[in-house]
């Protein structure tokens, strides 16, 4: 069941942001989430949060400027999704400028995830120590790698750890920590992604060697850091981080270089790959349409490709390399439409229906799912996309490729669950049972023994239920109301994606009730609508829907641009249609 609610919003901030100029919708919308004053939607990067308000960050340039006169060996050990990529890059790009005319060897690694897991393990270490690096670097991990940080130290390898993921009960004993959410970090903006904590220590280190006169011998210029905002804005949007008003700025300054056409190489080339025009880049491009790409290689290859992409200032290796990561995508989403179904069919065998109830019952508080065929580098779409249609925090589990007996598995959950907080729980609970465990609120990772999945299957099912209330259970869409049919308009169509929207501060979504004229299926699987409001007519479509409408309906829809052969149109994109 999905209730349709409409978002509240507060009359007196409604005026006062009209009366500062916003145009009224924007002013209903932006009341809606919380915006008292057009000043906090002041995006210009001079609002940023000052670099040293980062706890440690400083130092950590500190570090990295001694390393640089010293003309060390840099090894970046990155993550292998795509705020890891653009964090990498964000780094080698910085440190290659800054280092520019000296013998620093700025280097990165990122482990095969299959191989090798999460996170700077002491195996990665040996790794990396192949490259006799004098000062590892971790792009959004090590936060949880106290025994990788060891054996660094072991090595007689400086270790520097960049992260933004929630520590466990001890830190590691790096030579410095650079985390909004380690204890005693009062930096406001919590959420930042990896590649935004990374941009800050960029940010930092160029202050510090600022002041030690690095640039002023005229031999090394000063490296102009907004140019990486577009690699900023995208890790930041793909990784699903909440959009405060930190992070808006950022995707809002990488968003105007990409409709301004200064983008570095690897982002061109993601945009033509695409399809998609940087001229019109919206948050819904990175998220959707290049992000999936760069993930694509980390999924089902080495996202070493990725990172390639991103670095490279040859205009022709980039393209070939999102041709190459383009081809990934769809081959990634193949195995995942297979999973998928198969995924399906154990629902059923589980009595478990979408949307509802099976055999009489709703569905389990949790629900974990596993196939021996399964492709481990999909488990975590296709956990978002179950969670989706049952509207509960979901884990699907694969095989390891080491043949060990352990299945790995992913998480993405609904509100009112902290995904992580619920393994903790689980392996409290059940000790052994979990051999690994991180993550986020909505997304977390979990390995454990194939031959214990059922005892997890069970425990989970046993937490989420106590930890959900009965109304979280429930999908409830919050909508900003309707609009009148003059705002059903090419004009509002574009003032909207001109905005910044994402995680924490939703797109805009409305409801209404049309007349529905005509219907056609497209694909066998997506809905085509001609709608009619008052003397208004439009065109909708709804993507993999479940349900045709009657001749009336209630829908919940965003208002999007359909540019079919240079010509752009107002179309609606349904989200829910009352019944579904």
């Amino acid at each position: 069941m999905t209730r349709i609610v409409a978002r509240p919003v507060p009359p007196r901030q409604q005026w006062q942001l009209e009366q500062q100029g916003l145009h009224p919708l924007l002013a209903r919308l932006y009341a809606a989430r919380g915006v008292g004053t057009r000043s906090e939607l002041d995006y210009e990067l001079k609002a940023l949060l000052p670099p040293a308000a980062l706890t440690r960050a400083p130092e950590a340039a500190g570090l990295l400027a001694d390393a640089l006169e010293a003309e060390a060996r840099i090894l970046i050990v990155a993550d292998y999704d795509c705020d890891g990529a653009t964090a990498c890059a964000v780094g080698v790009r910085a440190l290659r400028a800054m280092a520019a005319g000296t013998a620093a060897r700025i280097d990165y690694l990122v482990p095969n995830r299959f191989a090798y897991g999460y996170g700077l393990s002491p195996e990665i270490v040996d790794l990396a120590a192949q490259q006799s690096p004098d000062l590892i670097v971790t792009v959004d991990n090590g936060i949880a790698s106290l025994d990788g940080v060891a054996r660094a130290q072991a090595l007689g390898i400086a270790t520097l750890i960049t992260d933004h993921h929630l520590p466990g009960d001890a830190l590691p004993e790096a030579d410095c920590i650079v985390n909004p959410n380690q204890p005693g970090c009062d930096f406001p903006s919590k959420c930042i992604a990896g590649v935004g904590v990374m941009f800050y220590v960029m940010l930092a280190l160029r202050a510090e060697l600022r002041a030690r006169g690095w640039f002023a011998d005229g031999v090394r210029a000063e490296p102009n850091l907004a140019a990486l905002l577009d690699l900023v804005a995208l890790g930041t949007v793909a990784d699903v981080v909440r959009l405060d008003r930190n992070n808006r700025i950022l995707v809002s300054q990488g968003l105007r270089r990409m409709r301004e056409g200064r983008l570095t190489p690897g982002i061109r080339a993601l945009f033509r790959a695409a399809g998609r025009d940087p001229a019109q880049a919206s948050a819904f491009d990175m998220g959707f349409m290049l992000g999936p790409r760069l993930n694509a290689a980390g999924r089902l290859a080495d996202m070493s490709l990725g990172i390639e992409c991103l670095i490279t200032d040859d205009e022709a290796r980039a393209l070939n390399i999102a041709q190459e990561l383009d081809a990934l995508n769809r081959e990634r989403r193949e195995i995942e439409a297979g999973m998928q179904t198969q995924a399906l069919a154990h629902l059923e065998r589980l009595g478990i229906a979408e949307g509802g109830a099976g055999d009489g019952d709703a569905p389990a508080a949790g629900i974990a799912l596993f196939d021996p065929d399964w492709h481990q580098g999909v488990v975590g779409i296709l956990a978002s996309r179950i969670k989706e249609k049952l509207h509960r925090p979901v884990f699907a589990f694969a095989r390891g490729e080491d043949g060990s007996g352990e299945i790995k598995g992913s998480g993405r959950s609904i509100p009112g669950l902290h995904l992580r907080d619920a393994l903790d729980l689980v392996s409290k609970r059940e000790p052994g049972l979990l051999h690994k465990f991180g993550g986020h609120a909505m997304a977390a990772g979990a390995t454990l023994r194939e031959a214990d999945f059922e005892r997890f299957r069970a425990a989970f099912a046993q937490v989420a239920g106590e930890l959900l209330a009965p109304a979280d259970l429930t999908r409830t869409l919050e909508t900003d109301g309707s609009l009148a049919a003059g705002e059903l308009s090419l004009e509002t169509a574009r003032l909207l994606e001109a905005e910044v929207w994402g995680q924490g501060f939703p797109p805009p979504l409305f409801d209404d009730e049309f007349v529905v004229e005509s219907q056609r299926i497209l694909k066998d699987k997506h809905l085509k609508l001609r709608l009619r409001k008052g003397e208004l007519r439009l065109d909708a479509i709804q993507f993999n829907f479940t349900r045709a409408p009657g001749p009336r309906m209630r829908a919940a829809y965003r208002l999007g641009i359909n540019d079919y052969n240079g010509v752009q149109t107002p179309q609606l994109l349904i989200e829910h249609i009352d019944g579904d």
